[in-house]
């Protein structure tokens, strides 16, 4: 089968590698109909040092199950399933709490044992407790770039909003125009937000989000960007910040436009270790940090249902389609925010 491997920085390639098989009686392998690039595929993108053995990438996937093994009893050869970023078993005491990506038999995708969803094949761990099949749908679906998008982006953007209680009366600010934060903006609507300030300054992206529900948008970053939105909150912050980047200086604007009491959520995975969180970012203003990543399984039969009402469109994320051999071209468009996500066909 054709796969994704990078190799190091900005060295992506789609080569032929084995078949995935059977391995445990609990797997199940998916044929793709669907895959994307992540934003987060962008830091090893950028940093990853380079190696002889290339690294199997991809973690977001939609397609038809072929094959499965003799303990799997929930999905069947010929269902529709999505395919959640992380793998669980659904069941441990974890998975149970809403927290499926720390369960005790769970993964990520990504590794010679385990390996990337941006494939032609996939085998999928713990089956039973990941997979979530989607009847009606077929590879012709309209439907199919709103479903691969409750594989990870919206449902990590709904994550950062859940557990920031984002709800009726509070005022929000999304920090990050990538895909995330428009999905974190789509998810405040939802929850009832009475104010969404988007932070970002990309046009394009900026008038997707008012269209989600952004009240508000402000171009300015740093010190500029944090005395903008105090202004738009009359010196008071904001309720809720969502980070949707991951590197120090969003988490900086974010503390920054925290108002006292408030909830700061990251769903961007962090690029730093060390983070302040002294007196003067979240001591000072009795700020709670959350958020982490997302336990998409948790949240996967509610969203289908909204998906198949037209209550929620989160593919309109995706703005530019390529087969999987032009892989590494949609790596390059993301980088140079040429495309916001690229989905990959098969």
């Amino acid at each position: 089968m054709r796969a994704t491997l990078m190799y190091g920085a900005g060295d992506v390639r789609v080569e032929t590698v084995p078949d995935p098989k059977i391995i445990e009686p609990t797997d199940a392998i998916v044929r793709a109909t669907r895959a994307c690039i992540c934003g987060s595929d962008l830091h090893p993108y950028h940093s990853m040092p380079g190696s002889e053995h290339g690294t199997p990438m991809g973690h977001e996937l939609i397609g038809v199950v072929e094959e499965i093994g003799s303990a799997v009893a929930t999905v069947k050869p010929g269902d529709f399933v999505i395919v959640p970023f992380a793998f669980s078993d659904n069941t441990c005491a974890f998975c149970r709490e809403g927290f499926q990506t720390a369960c005790t038999h769970g993964g990520f995708y990504g590794s010679l044992e385990v390996p990337g969803l941006q494939a032609e094949l996939a085998r999928i761990p713990q089956a039973d407790g990941s997979l979530v099949a989607v009847p009606g749908i077929d590879e012709r679906s309209e439907l199919l770039p709103s479903l691969l998008a409750l594989s990870d982006v919206y449902l990590t953007g709904h994550h950062a909003a859940f557990m920031a209680k984002v709800a009726p009366g509070k005022t929000v600010t999304v920090v990050g125009d990538g895909a995330v934060g428009l999905s974190a903006v789509l998810a405040s609507r939802q929850l009832g937000a009475e104010r969404i300030i988007l932070m970002g300054r990309h046009t394009a992206r900026t008038d997707l989000g008012r269209e989600w529900g952004a009240t508000d948008v402000v171009a300015e970053r740093g010190e500029e960007g944090i005395a903008k939105v105090l202004e738009l909150t009359g010196g008071e912050g904001s309720h809720v910040v969502l980070e949707a980047v991951g590197h120090m200086p969003a988490y900086e604007q974010s503390f920054g436009v925290a108002r006292v009491g408030g909830v700061i959520s990251r769903v961007g995975v962090p690029q730093y270790e060390e983070a302040p969180i002294g007196f003067g970012s979240l001591f000072g203003k009795n700020i709670t940090l959350t958020g982490g990543p997302a336990p998409v399984r948790a949240y996967l039969e509610t969203a289908v249902q909204q998906v198949l009402a037209g209550s929620i469109d989160p593919g309109r994320v995706f703005d530019r389609t390529l087969g999987i051999e032009q892989a590494p071209e949609g790596y390059a468009a993301m980088d140079a925010r040429d495309a916001l996500k690229v989905m990959l066909a098969f």
